[in-house]
C-alpha cells in the first residue's frame, strides 16, 4: 500500500507524436503558430494558458493569458503596481510555459519583458467587455483584502464613478512583451526519450539545436 501522497507510481507513457528537425519552421515563431493552432483544434481548454515566472529578491509563478504574439514577442497584460509588475520593474527578465499536456507537448519560453505602448494597451483595453474594464479599475491587484465584499463595493463604486460614456484605460494597467532569446519546443516520447528541440537567438538569427530529454 503506498504512501499518501506517493506519486512514484503514477505513470503514463507519451505515444502520439515526436519532432523531427525537418519538420520544424525556420523561424520559432512560425513554429509556435503552428503548434497553438493544433491545440486550439485540439480543443483544450485556455490553450492560451501560460505560467509566467518572474524574480527579484523573491521567486514569483502565476498562470496569466497570452493575448497576442508575433515577431516581437508574446503580449499579455496586467496591473502595473501588482506583485509580478515589481518584481518586472527590477528584473526585466521572465520564463513562460505553455503547457498542452492533452497533447503531450509544452513550448517554453525565455526572454527580456517591456512595456508596450500605452496605444496597444488602449486598443486591447477598449476591446475587452465593459465588465473586465471595470475590474481592472477596480481591483489592486496582489493587495491584502479582508473580504470580498472589499471588490463588490470597488466594482459597484466604478461602475458608478464611469456609468456615463467610456471607461477610461487606467495609468497603472497595460501590457507587457516577452521578447524571446529562446523557445524550447518539447514533445512526450515513449521511454521518457523526449524530443526537444530549442531555438537560440545570436546576432538576429535562429539557431536550432536538440537537447538530450
Amino acid at each position: 500500500m503506498s504512501k499518501t501522497g506517493d506519486l512514484s507510481n503514477l505513470r503514463k507513457e507519451y505515444l502520439q507524436s515526436g519532432i523531427v528537425r525537418e519538420d520544424l519552421k525556420d523561424s520559432p515563431i512560425e513554429q509556435f503558430s503552428l503548434w497553438f493552432s493544433q491545440a486550439m483544434e485540439a480543443n483544450i481548454i485556455e490553450p492560451s494558458a501560460m505560467s509566467l515566472a518572474t524574480s527579484d529578491d523573491s521567486i514569483g509563478i502565476r498562470t496569466v493569458l497570452l493575448k497576442y504574439f508575433d515577431e516581437k514577442g508574446f503580449v499579455f497584460f496586467t496591473n502595473y503596481e501588482s506583485k509580478k509588475s515589481q518584481q518586472i520593474q527590477n528584473n526585466p527578465q521572465a520564463a513562460i510555459l505553455f503547457p498542452w499536456l492533452a497533447l503531450e507537448r509544452q513550448v517554453k519560453i525565455i526572454g527580456s519583458v517591456e512595456k508596450i505602448t500605452k496605444i496597444e494597451s488602449f486598443k486591447y483595453f477598449s476591446s475587452r467587455p465593459k465588465e473586465s474594464q471595470l475590474g481592472a479599475w477596480a481591483s489592486q491587484q496582489s493587495s491584502r483584502i479582508s473580504s470580498r465584499s472589499v471588490l463588490s463595493e470597488q466594482f459597484a463604486a466604478m461602475k458608478k464613478k464611469f456609468s456615463d460614456g467610456e471607461i477610461p484605460l487606467p495609468d497603472f494597467w497595460g501590457g507587457y512583451r516577452v521578447v524571446p532569446h529562446s523557445i524550447e519546443f518539447w514533445q512526450g516520447r515513449e521511454n521518457r526519450l523526449h524530443d526537444r528541440f530549442i531555438y537560440e537567438l545570436s546576432s538576429g538569427n535562429w539557431s536550432i539545436s536538440r537537447l538530450s530529454p
